[in-house]
């Protein structure tokens, strides 16, 4: 059978550790957690959580912009390191689009110089075959030509957005890293730039793994949703099912804390609560303090992620009928 386009096994990030010069031991952060699972070809795997949970260092490691301390990234079943072109050749499979996208591009550089970069240093393109691919990459994110000459200080949020996902697009990837695209827009342009994306899908068979903090966002666009909490992630499933019958406490607690028309803010001391101290972890559960399902079992052990669907399961011991 193919392998599918992105699989991560036994993932984990330490920030920190080790010794300093007197002995004396550094103390150390797990920012990721032995994080499973596999994205399926043309499949959107939406990632959700709080600030902190891991969201942005996961993205990172996807696609080598940071070193995982222990696991595997395969990309149709080969790791960076197999592969035999190397980092050039992982780059040309996966690209990062970046929240702030004004940040994200050179100001020294007109978006020509842009646009070249990836198509120079990842493909080799002469200047003849660079200039048609990007007429191409400029129409398939409906920007106008005389926009190649400007700097990205001249663009709007959304234009800008738009430029870096002409840039992602540049080296013909396979499979794009969104991480938190939209959550710097107006509502209009957030709307806009979606859609485009679900185009950019369907036209070019992309697979997408899309992060954010907004979870109506998450569930419009995802297939599949996986929900971290403290750098693991706690429940994995169809988007309509892990959003309708959650079964992990906290994406109920998500789902059920997220702004919404004619409902009042959820105001419970789980809400209020922040997350757990990374640099002294609790045993057991990482949830079990804010949960009210937790019992001796919760506060002792790590839970596994256990199956409840074909297609929906989560790392609890006490999950939600």
């Amino acid at each position: 059978m193919n392998a599918p386009p992105l699989s991560v096994m036994n993932l984990e990030k330490t920030f920190g550790g080790g010794r300093t010069l007197l002995g004396q031991v550094k103390p150390s952060v797990h920012a990721v957690q032995d994080m499973t699972f596999s994205v399926e070809p043309g499949e959107t795997l939406g990632i959700v959580g709080e600030s902190g949970c891991g969201k942005s260092t996961l993205a990172r490691m996807l696609v080598g912009l940071l070193p995982p301390t222990s696991g595997d990234i395969e990309i149709e079943g080969t790791t960076m390191s197999e592969r035999a072109g190397g980092p050039a050749d992982f780059g040309r499979q996966i690209q990062y689009v970046f929240q702030d996208s004004l940040s994200s591009l050179n100001p020294r550089k007109t978006i020509r110089q842009i646009l070249e970069a990836p198509l120079i240093h990842l493909l080799g393109m002469d200047a003849a075959t660079r200039r048609a691919r990007i007429a191409e990459l400029l129409d398939a994110v409906n920007l106008r030509p005389e926009f190649l000459n400007r700097f990205p200080h001249e663009f709007s949020g959304g234009q800008a957005q738009r430029i870096g996902l002409a840039r992602a697009l540049a080296a013909s990837p396979r499979i794009l890293v969104l991480d938190e695209p939209v959550s710097a827009l107006d509502v209009s342009v957030q709307a806009q730039i979606l859609n485009l994306l679900s185009e950019l899908r369907k036209v070019l068979n992309l697979t997408y793994v899309f992060i954010s903090h907004d979870l109506a966002v998450v569930e419009a666009v995802s297939d599949r949703v996986a929900v971290l909490y403290f750098g693991r992630i706690v429940e994995l499933g169809r988007a309509e099912c892990v959003f309708s019958t959650p079964k992990h406490p906290y994406t109920d607690l998500l789902s059920r804390s997220a702004p919404s028309v004619g409902r009042p803010l959820l105001r419970t001391e789980a809400a209020a609560s922040e997350l757990p101290d990374p640099l002294h972890p609790p045993p057991g559960c990482a949830f079990a303090a804010r949960c009210p399902r937790a019992d001796d079992l919760c506060r002792s052990a790590t839970p596994e992620m256990n199956q409840h669907t074909e297609t929906h399961e989560a790392a609890c011991y006490h999950p939600i009928d």
